[in-house]
């Protein structure tokens, strides 16, 4: 099982973000579990200055936009 944190404030592209994460691995049989961080100083841990941000296994994967689909697919190979 991957753990992913989709980082943010909880915006509307947060949101979006995390549902289409979940959708892919949903529609791909990909076991995930997803947690949304909101706390700046924790995301900012990351090294992620634009949100959201998305860290798969504690490995900063994506930051600055909701993730098209090809980007969800590398993010959760």
């Amino acid at each position: 099982m991957k753990n992913v944190k989709v980082l943010g404030s909880g915006c509307k592209k947060c949101q979006q973000t995390a549902d289409a994460i979940q959708k892919y691995a949903d529609d791909n049989n990909i076991d995930i579990e997803i947690e949304k961080v909101t706390d700046m100083a924790e995301i900012m841990g990351y090294g992620v200055m634009s949100t959201p941000g998305v860290v798969v296994d504690e490995v900063t994967v994506h930051a600055g936009g909701v993730p098209n689909d090809e980007q969800i697919k590398a993010i959760l190979a």
